[in-house]
C-alpha cells in the first residue's frame, strides 16, 4: 500500500482496555499495529463496562493517535449480573433463592436480545452516527461477542454506506449453545437467527479466527442471502509481551523435581477440568510417587462446578495452586515459568472449530503444550510444535498415560529444544498486515464499483432521448 495514503477504520468493540481478559487482546493488537500499514484507528467502546475484569497494563498498547470514543451503557453493574448467574450457586443452593435467580435470568434472556449489552446500543448508536458524520472512515469493523455490537455495526454501515467487516471472535451459535446463563429457548433462538441474518446481510466480510469457523460463517451468509465473503485471521501473540525483561516467574520456581503444568483462562463448560481430574485420580492409583512430582497451576476465573472438580484433588500428592485472574503481564510471566502449558476444550458438537485464544501466547512462551481437546483446528495448529501432547477429552486412561510419560521425561532431566519453533506467522503485527490488506481490497472494490456506477450514470445522461410519436 502507498504509505502516503492514510485511511481510517472505526472499530466497534464493547471490550476494550482497561477492560481485561482474553477477549480484549485481538482488537487491542489490531489497533496497535494497523497504523504501520496505513490505517489509522478510531474505537467506539463502552464508558462503564459491565465486565468482571480490569487490566490497566493493556492501555500501553493503545497508540496515542488512536481516537477512542466511550458511550455509556444502561446495563446494571457486573456485581448484579453475578448475583443472578447460574455459576454463582454454591454446592447447596437454597431453593427459593435459586428459583428467583433463575426467573431473573430467563426474563433477562427473553427481553435483552441478543445479549444484555444491547442496553449499550442507544448511546453507542448516537455516538457512532456523530463519529461517522464528523470524520470520514473508510471501513467499520464490529467485533463480537457481545453480538449486539455486530448489530450496531450493521445499523451504522447501512445508514452511512461505509463498508462493514463483522469480526467473529467466537461463533454466535456456539456461544448461545454453551455460554453460562444463555441457552436461549425456541423463540429466542429464532429471534437471534433473524438478528444475525440481518447483520450479515449488511456486511461485506465475515471474519473468523479459524478456518472451520470461516467455512461455517460461509454457510450462515448463504442461509441469510448475504453476498459477504468470509476470511480467517487467527488470534496471535505479540513478541514484546515476551521480551527477556518480562520472563521473571509470577510464582517461585517449582522444586527441582516438580513439573509445573499451568493453565491460564476460564474453567467452565467449554474448557472443563474434569478430564484431567479423572486422569490424575487414575495416575494416583497406578503411580502416586510420580504424581507427587506434579504442580498444577490454574490462573483465571472458575465456575462453581469446576471448583468442585478441583476439590477432588485435595487428598492427592500433587500440588494444586488456584490463582485468580492475573494481569496480562503476569500471565506472560506465568507461562514462561511453567514447564508445560495446559489447553482444555470440551468434546461437544462444533467445538472442533475452536482454537483457544491463549494457544498463540502459549506458542510465544515456547513451552510444550498438553492439549486435551477433540481433533480439529486446534490440533492442526499445534501438532508440529516440540513436546506437544494431543489427547481427546473422552479418554482419561490415555490422558493419564501421556501425563505419566511427560512427568517421567521431566524426572530424567530431558527437555525440548524450543529453538526449532516456527510461529512467526501468528505474530500480531503480521496479522494486522493481513487485516490491512483485506481492508484495502474492500475499499478498492467499493471505489471500483462507485466508478462503474458513475460511468453508467454519465452514459445514460448522454444517451439520446427518444420522443413519443405524434398522432
Amino acid at each position: 500500500m502507498n504509505s502516503t495514503v492514510r485511511r481510517r477504520v472505526l472499530f466497534i468493540s464493547y471490550l476494550f482496555p482497561p477492560t481485561g481478559g482474553v477477549g480484549v487482546q485481538r482488537v487491542t493488537k489490531f489497533v496497535k499495529y494497523l497504523p504501520d500499514f496505513g490505517w489509522d484507528c478510531s474505537v467506539l467502546t463502552v464508558a462503564n463496562p459491565s465486565a468482571p475484569l480490569q487490566d490497566e497494563s493493556l492501555l500501553r498498547d493503545i497508540p496515542a493517535a488512536t481516537v477512542v470514543y466511550r458511550a455509556r451503557t444502561l446495563e446494571p453493574g457486573y456485581a448484579v449480573k453475578q448475583a443472578v448467574s447460574a455459576s454463582s450457586a454454591g454446592p447447596n443452593p437454597r431453593g427459593l433463592r435459586q428459583w428467583w435467580k433463575g426467573v431473573c435470568r430467563r426474563l433477562g434472556n427473553s427481553l435483552l436480545q441478543p445479549d444484555p449489552q444491547i442496553l449499550w446500543r442507544p448511546a453507542a448508536l448516537r455516538m457512532g452516527r456523530r463519529i461517522l458524520r464528523e470524520t470520514h472512515h473508510d471501513a467499520i469493523i464490529a467485533t463480537g461477542p457481545p453480538f449486539s455490537s455486530l448489530l450496531l455495526g450493521a445499523t451504522l454501515a447501512r445508514e452511512s454506506g461505509t463498508p462493514l467487516v463483522l469480526d467473529y471472535r467466537d461463533e454466535w451459535g456456539i456461544s448461545n449453545a454453551y455460554w453460562e446463563n444463555k441457552q436461549p429457548g425456541f423463540v429466542s433462538r429464532h429471534v437471534q437467527q433473524w438478528l444475525q441474518s440481518r447483520a450479515v446481510r449488511a456486511a461485506r466480510v465475515l471474519l473468523a479466527t479459524t478456518p472451520s469457523s470461516a467455512a461455517e460463517l460461509g454457510r450462515v451468509a448463504a442461509a441469510a442471502g448475504s453476498t459477504a465473503r468470509t476470511a480467517c485471521i487467527y488470534n496471535g501473540f505479540d513478541p514484546p509481551d515476551f521480551t527477556t525483561g518480562k520472563e521473571a516467574a509470577a510464582l517461585p520456581p517449582p522444586p527441582p523435581r516438580r513439573y509445573r503444568l499451568a493453565f491460564l483462562g476460564t474453567l467452565w463448560a467449554l474448557n472443563p477440568i474434569d478430564p484431567l481430574v479423572e486422569a490424575l485420580l487414575r495416575l494416583h492409583s497406578s503411580a502416586p510417587q510420580l504424581l507427587a512430582e506434579l504442580e498444577l497451576v490454574l490462573a483465571g476465573r472458575r465456575t462453581a462446578p469446576q471448583e468442585q472438580q478441583l476439590d477432588r484433588l485435595r487428598e492427592l500428592p500433587c500440588s494444586v495452586v488456584r490463582l485468580p485472574f492475573v494481569s496480562h503481564t503476569e500471565a506472560c510471566r506465568l507461562m514462561r515459568s511453567a514447564d508445560g502449558l495446559l489447553l482444555l476444550n470440551a468434546d461437544r458438537p462444533d467445538t472442533h472449530r475452536i482454537i483457544n485464544a491463549k494457544t498463540f501466547e502459549y506458542m510465544a512462551s515456547r513451552r510444550p503444550m498438553f492439549v486435551i481437546a477433540p481433533p480439529g483446528d486446534l490440533w492442526d495448529v499445534v501438532r508440529s510444535l516440540p513436546g506437544t501432547v494431543l489427547v481427546p477429552p473422552g479418554d482419561p486412561g490415555r490422558i493419564a498415560e501421556q501425563l505419566a510419560l511427560v512427568l517421567e521425561r521431566h524426572r530424567c532431566g530431558l527437555r525440548w529444544d524450543d529453538a526449532v519453533w516456527d510461529v512467526a506467522r501468528f505474530e500480531r503485527r503480521t496479522q494486522a498486515g493481513e487485516l490491512a490488506s483485506l481492508l484495502e481490497q474492500l475499499v478498492s472494490a467499493d471505489a471500483l464499483r462507485d466508478e462503474c456506477s458513475f460511468r453508467q450514470g454519465a452514459a445514460a445522461t448522454r444517451a439520446p432521448q427518444l420522443l413519443p410519436l405524434s398522432s
